[in-house]
């Protein structure tokens, strides 16, 4: 595996470890809710689908 793949899979497994703390402890309604968390678990979704690519 490359150098570049590696990273990709990095970041990927960062963004996915950021998506769960941010969401540890909070019920979907807090999610529905709150703009600055949906934004924040929203960017790290598209970190991931940009890796994937």
């Amino acid at each position: 595996m490359g150098l570049r793949s590696k990273k990709l899979l990095q970041d990927m497994l960062d963004a996915a470890t950021a998506i769960q703390r941010f969401a540890k402890g909070r019920s979907f309604q807090e999610f529905e809710g709150d703009d600055l968390l949906q934004s924040a678990i929203e960017r790290k979704f598209e970190i991931i689908g940009e890796a994937m690519r």
